[in-house]
This record gives C-alpha cells, structure tokens and sequence, in this order.
C-alpha cells in the first residue's frame, strides 16, 4: 500500500505533504506525491520545479521513506485524476491539503477537496496549514 498526497506548492500543499510523510513513517509505507497540472496550459504556477523536486525528495529520504513524484496532466478533474491514482496504487490513505474559505464561497463555488472528499472509497486525511 501507499500513502498518496496532492501536492501544490502552497501552504495547504506543504502541511498536506508534511503530514503525508508522517503518515508513511507510521505505516512504513511509501509516499507518492501526485502533481497534477491542468491540460492543455502553458504555464502551470502549481507544477512542481526541479528545485521543489530536490527538497521533498530530500524530506523523504531524511525520514526513510521512498518517495515518487508523478506530474500526469488533468482536464478540469482533478478530484478525478486523485481517484484513478488512489485505485492504481491502492492507496492506504489519501491525504489533501485545504484551505479556509467563507461559507458564502463554499455555498456557491463548491471545490476540489469538497469532491475528494464526498467521492473517493478510502481513508482520507484533510490538513490545513498552521496560523
């Protein structure tokens, strides 16, 4: 089994990723890091850079667990797109990063991490950034 994190480089994204790794330290399990950019763009501020790359791999390795960055492109279904990864690896747990909104905005504009949730058949960990 696998620990599974949707990773952008953000503050929800970082707390995601840094609780992702302490959930495959205490499963002993490994960390697939899931960056999915949107198709068909041609600059995506959320894909993860060489640089990024290097540090969370160097996260991982300190903590010992292996560590996998896949970056496949999504189409406006992201919360698809972490579906169909979570199935492929049977993933133990599936952990997101999100962030604090108005009740107004999640009347109306509803989100990703709201699909995630509602959707997905298997445990998962919903992490907000500290402050």
């Amino acid at each position: 089994m696998t620990v599974l994190v949707g990773y952008v480089d953000t503050a929800p994204g970082n707390a995601a990723f840094e609780a992702a790794l302490a959930e495959a330290v205490r499963r002993g399990e490994p960390l697939l890091v899931l960056n999915s950019p949107q198709g068909g763009a041609l600059v995506d501020k959320a894909l993860v850079g060489d640089d990024r790359r290097a540090q969370l791999e160097q996260a991982a390795a300190a903590a010992g667990v292996p560590l996998e960055l896949r970056q496949p492109t999504h189409h406006d279904d992201l919360p698809g797109a972490i579906a169909a990864l979570a199935d492929e690896v049977d993933a133990s747990v599936v952990v997101i990063g999100i962030r604090r909104r108005s009740p107004v905005g999640k009347l109306f504009l509803g989100s990703d991490a709201q699909r995630v949730l509602l959707e997905l058949d298997r445990p998962i960990l919903a992490v907000k950034p500290r402050g």
